[in-house]
């Protein structure tokens, strides 16, 4: 325990399609290693993907496995600084990003509060999240899931 709080295991889908988005998700995998309390513990590869209900470019995928002392509401806060530090812009709902991180999933915990829902409310729909994350933990997807959106552009990198 660090400050009282037990250790979890989150995963982190990480996105981007301005700039050089391989490199801005590379950048925010090192980033989550030195948050307080926090151990990157699996990194996915990088997929290409196009943009679900949103525009632009296509997107840099990925996902991470991380170990925190972190709350999920402290972590939440530390990944929208990494978003802001990246220089993430919200001019409307879905807009292209130089950094997109969701926290997908926090130990097994159900959070559903007006600022964070966890499990991610739509992960289960964006093959985007479901193939990295079945690369590092793949007991976290199921067949059915994969099966759902198999029709989605993917590739990994």
């Amino acid at each position: 325990m660090e400050d009282g709080r037990d250790l979890v295991v989150a995963c982190i889908a990480l996105g981007a399609n301005l700039g050089d988005a391989a490199v801005s998700v590379l950048a925010a995998m090192d980033a989550l290693a030195r948050l307080p309390g926090t151990t990157v513990t699996h990194r996915s590869g990088l997929y290409q993907s196009a943009p679900v209900e949103a525009s632009g470019p296509d997107f840099i995928n990925a996902v991470a496995e991380i170990s925190t002392h972190l709350s999920a509401p402290d972590l939440l806060a530390q990944l929208q600084a990494l978003e802001y530090e990246a220089g993430r812009e919200r001019p409307y709902a879905n807009a292209p990003r130089t950094l997109d991180l969701d926290l997908l999933l926090y130990g097994d915990a159900a959070i559903n509060s007006p600022s964070l829902t966890v499990p991610h409310p739509r992960m289960a729909q964006r093959a985007f999240v479901l193939l990295p994350l079945a690369e590092i933990a793949p007991q976290r997807v199921s067949a059915a899931q994969l099966e759902a959106v198999r029709y989605q552009f993917i590739v990994r990198l």
